[in-house]
């Protein structure tokens, strides 16, 4: 059974019933699930929720969804106390979310696998995506695991790593020449012209509670409570807007005390229209033109700016952007001070992290989690210049030797 009750404007208040729509037909804002919160508070509370499987469906009864889900093993990933990172950054309570093991290797298999089992409840036979990359890795996986067809695009220029972690699920591949921007408008045109169920357009309301859970699971984690502050990163703003979601309801629903957490959002410098909006003092988000290495969060005019911003702002918390030297940086700490590799969009958290540290904006001892996204494989070649090894013979003299001169 689920509690959601039909799809609402988030501008306007027009109510839909449960179909693969995601702009209202008067305003053409954005449509949300709405569900029965009331009937969802008598039904749950924690115990009911701790006997379920140790993945986001523990968290079924709080989801939009009605069949058998589409499930590849997402979720429940690790919060880490980090400890050496905290030393290095002067915070004493900082934890990461470590969603990079995931299935598909970054925390798209949540919205995806949400996606994936209403596409499936409507009677779609194929998914389909605009994608920076990790998006259509998930989709693809999740379409192979629902025996339905894929046709996934992204921007010509994705990393080799990325394309390889898509193509090996046996999807219909497309590259376009352009942008992610691009890649998206093409996607709407073709959602009026073929039935399929396109993950982040027709099926957007859907795809985007999936996100939440990182909320619910990081207060569960963390003994049922909030954390003060919450550090993430922000490409259509989206991910960023559900986390806070998800902690808003838990608290509706009684599960912890009310969320006071103040949201940071974190963006690459070359690709940070949400950034520049809030330092601007404006809820407008003026799109750019993405130019960063950190390609999963290069999205130039962001389809839920508005709604990040306004996360931002009423939790009292903030925006941040770093360099792509900034974001390298991040990369190269994480791994050395947690043995977390995290993907370019990792970077840009962590950079983030130290110059909200730095600046008091955090403080030592506030309980702050910093969610990292997506693995670092995917974009290894951004780090590639850490591979310096010393060569040596095989004997113990040339081994002695190499030694005594590095030393």
């Amino acid at each position: 059974m689920s509690y959601a009750r039909g799809l609402r404007c988030r501008k306007c208040g027009q109510e839909y019933p449960v179909q693969p729509l995601n702009l209202c037909d008067f305003c053409l804002s954005p449509l949300e699930v709405s569900y029965d919160y009331k009937a969802m508070a008598r039904a749950l509370n924690r115990e009911k929720l701790a006997r379920g499987p140790l993945s986001m469906w523990r968290y079924r009864d709080m989801l939009p969804v009605e069949g058998k889900e589409v499930d590849i093993g997402t979720g429940f990933t690790p919060l880490l106390k980090a400890d050496n990172l905290g030393r290095e950054l002067g915070l004493d309570q900082l934890y990461i979310k470590n969603d990079c093991l995931n299935p598909t290797y970054s925390f798209k298999d949540r919205p995806v696998s949400v996606a994936a089992t209403k596409a499936r409840e409507f009677g779609f036979d194929t998914l389909a995506c605009a994608s920076t990359g990790n998006l259509a890795a998930s989709v693809a996986a999740h379409a192979a695991k629902a025996n339905m067809k894929a046709y996934v695009f992204v921007p010509a220029g994705v990393e080799p790593g990325k394309l390889v972690g898509i193509a090996i699920y046996k999807p219909v591949l497309m590259t376009v020449n352009g942008s992610y921007d691009d890649v998206n408008r093409l996607c709407t045109e073709l959602v009026q012209r073929y039935d399929w169920g396109f993950i982040n357009i027709n099926l957007r309301p859907y795809y985007a509670e999936g996100s939440k859970t990182l909320g619910y699971e990081v207060a569960e984690q963390l003994g049922w409570r909030a954390p003060d502050c919450v550090v993430a990163p922000a490409a259509s703003g989206l991910l960023f807007t559900r986390i806070w979601k998800g902690l808003d309801e838990l608290s509706m629903l009684g599960l912890i005390e009310p969320a006071n957490t103040h949201m940071y959002l974190t963006q690459a410098a070359g690709s940070s229209p949400i950034v520049n909006a809030f330092h601007a003092g404006t809820l407008h988000v003026h799109p750019v033109e993405p130019n960063t290495i950190a390609q999963s969060v290069a999205i130039g005019n962001p389809a839920d700016g508005y709604y990040a911003l306004r996360v931002a702002r009423q939790s009292g918390g903030g925006a941040c952007a770093v360099t792509d030297e900034e974001l390298i940086a991040g990369m190269k700490l994480l791994a050395q001070t947690e043995g977390i590799f995290a993907e370019a969009a990792g970077g840009v958290v962590v950079g983030a992290l130290r110059k909200l540290a730095a600046s008091g904006v955090i403080k030592r001892n506030e309980l702050t989690v910093a969610f990292v996204t997506g693995a670092g494989p995917k974009t290894q070649e951004i780090v590639s210049d850490i591979v310096r090894p010393l060569t040596v013979q095989p004997s113990l003299e040339s081994f002695e030797e190499v030694l005594g001169a590095r030393a």
